[in-house]
This record gives structure tokens, C-alpha cells and sequence, in this order.
């Protein structure tokens, strides 16, 4: 695209953003305030391409770059911290918006065909039809989730003076053999295994009032303020894959401790533990490092010593099985 050229008129930014862009990359740094190295940084960070010198920019995406021109006006955050928001922010958005246009149009194109006669987008006939809608309840969820993430905050500081360091038990669940099972059935039945393992689990660990950190296809990462609470989550996510005769078995290992709580994850050697104990647990069994052992109830839970193996990246360990009594 050469200097100061139009987007396409085919460009979906045309329909989705409302108007037609028509500021380069230096006219929004420009009303906006910013300078345009900096402009361009917060673009990239946010997780969009740059677009040289081509009109592809719009009035929104001026007022966006003035809310950050207006937080660091207040003085409170630097913009090494603006950027951190901002990743996060892009980092979520895209993988909500793929999320969405993905499932949407994948049960709407049958309808989409009886209404236009396949003539048209339909990925664009169901932004516009329930974008709206999906906005509205994306603001109600982030209201709904920041207020959990303040009381957890408040939580935290009424223990420990620093809010990012905190006694957690951690949760790392995965399939069982994946790789090789990816290579055996069709895409869209890895898929199905996957969106199913995900959900159920989020279910589970929703249900004992955990978080789930992170989703990686194959595996769950999850935390619990409560030991007892994430023992039962990993026993409830064996019970609804690894007791279903329809999904593939899991493996749960659990580990106690310390952990650092930055930019919505977890870091810190239970996480890492938790990870390496699913590698030596039997399936559809639950592994624990003595930490954890020694916090769950004696008169509820059996535990029973493993004999000591090499651990990558911890030595030595002896990992504990742990069942109901």
C-alpha cells in the first residue's frame, strides 16, 4: 500500500468500526497527543499491525489512545505500565473475538444461506447482528470479574503487604496422551474433545471457587485459596473426563506454596511443579507435592508416599497420591 492511500472499500474495518478510516498513523498520534513512536508502540502492543503511512485509522481509534494519554496525565501509572494493561487487554480481546466469530458463524452459516442465498459475508452478517449484544455483555462480565479481582486483592493485602505474592495451592490438569490422539482422529473430533474438556473443567473449578489461570487445549492450569477445595476440583475434572468412557483420561498434579501473581497468571515453583507431577501420575489419579499432603485433612484424605524420582528442574522429589479416605 503506498503512502497515504484508502483502505479498500472490501476491508472489514468498514463495517465493524462504523466509520471509514481516514486519519494516518501520525494524524491520531497527532489529536491525540501522543508521540508517534509511542502511538505506534501502544498500536503494536495492543496486538494490531502497523499500517505505515495508509489512511487506516478512524476517530475511535484517536479517543482510544486518549484515554491512555489521559490515565498517564493522572500520574499514578508510567507507561511501562500502560503497556502491561494494554497487552493484556489485546491479549484478550483477540482471543475473545476469534472465540465468538469462530463459533458463531460456524452454527449460523445454514441460516445465513436461507436469509441471503449465500450471497455476502457471513462473518460480517453476525457481527452486525449480535455485536451489539455481545458488547453489552462483555462490559457486564469484565464489571463482574474486576470486582472479584478487587476483593481477591483486598484478600491478599490483609495477609501479606505485597498483593502480587500469595499462599496458593495450584492445579495442573491434562489429557493423556494427546499428541498421539491428535494424529489418530479427524480435526473436528480433536476439536469437539477439546472444547469439551475446556468447558467442563472451567465448570469444576468455577464450581469449588477456584480460578482458572489458563487454557492450553490440552491441559487446565487452576488455583485455589483453599487445598481441600483444589483437591476436590481435581477430583471433580477426573470425574467428568476421565470417568466419561467418551473422553480421554487426565492426569492431575497439585502443588503448594508461594506464587507470584502477575499480568492475570501465576509464576513461581508450585505452578512448575504442579506441571511436572502430571508426568509421573497414573491416569485418572491425583498427585500432590508434600506441601499440599501435609494441608489436606488427615480424617478426608488417604495419602500415600511414591518412591522418590528425578523431577526436572527440582531434583529429587517424592510425590504423594492422594485419594478420599
Amino acid at each position: 500500500m503506498t503512502a497515504a492511500t484508502k483502505v479498500s472499500e472490501n476491508d472489514p474495518e468498514l463495517t465493524f468500526l462504523g466509520d471509514e478510516p481516514q486519519l494516518t498513523a501520525a494524524d491520531v498520534a497527532e489529536r491525540a497527543g501522543i508521540p508517534l513512536e509511542r502511538a505506534r508502540r501502544l498500536w503494536r502492543t495492543l496486538g494490531f499491525p502497523e499500517r505505515g503511512d495508509a489512511r487506516a485509522y478512524t476517530d475511535a481509534d484517536v479517543h482510544a489512545l486518549q484515554l491512555m494519554v489521559d490515565l498517564l496525565g493522572e500520574g499514578i501509572i508510567d507507561f511501562d505500565v500502560a503497556l502491561n494493561v494494554a497487552r493484556g487487554v489485546g491479549l484478550s480481546m483477540a482471543r475473545l473475538a476469534d472465540w465468538e466469530v469462530g463459533e458463531l458463524v460456524h452454527h449460523v452459516d445454514e441460516a445465513y444461506v436461507e436469509q441471503h442465498g449465500g450471497d455476502g459475508d457471513a462473518s460480517a452478517w453476525v457481527v452486525e447482528r449480535f455485536g451489539s449484544r455481545f458488547e453489552d455483555l462483555l462490559i457486564y462480565a469484565w464489571r463482574r470479574h474486576l470486582t472479584a479481582a478487587v476483593s481477591r486483592m483486598q484478600s491478599v493485602r490483609a495477609i501479606d503487604a505485597d498483593p502480587h505474592t500469595t499462599d496458593l495451592s495450584v492445579g495442573f490438569a491434562d489429557i493423556v496422551g494427546f499428541t498421539a490422539l491428535s494424529n489418530e482422529v479427524s480435526r473436528e473430533r480433536i476439536g469437539e474433545l477439546v472444547e469439551i474438556f475446556e468447558a467442563r473443567c472451567g465448570d469444576v473449578i468455577t464450581r469449588e471457587r477456584g480460578r482458572l489461570i489458563k487454557s492450553m487445549g490440552d491441559a487446565v492450569l487452576f488455583v485455589n485459596d483453599d487445598p481441600m477445595a483444589a483437591f476436590t476440583t481435581a477430583e471433580g475434572i477426573i470425574n467428568v473426563i476421565g470417568r466419561d468412557p467418551r473422553m480421554p483420561d487426565v492426569r492431575v498434579g497439585l502443588a503448594s506454596g508461594g506464587v507470584v501473581l502477575r499480568l492475570g497468571d501465576v509464576f513461581g515453583p508450585p505452578v512448575n511443579l504442579a506441571a511436572r507431577l502430571t508426568q509421573v501420575a497414573r491416569r485418572n489419579r491425583i498427585i500432590v507435592d508434600h506441601a499440599t499432603a501435609d494441608l489436606l485433612p488427615a480424617d478426608q484424605i488417604e495419602s500415600r508416599p511414591l518412591p522418590p524420582r528425578p523431577v526436572r528442574g527440582f531434583g529429587v522429589v517424592e510425590p504423594v497420591a492422594v485419594r478420599r479416605a
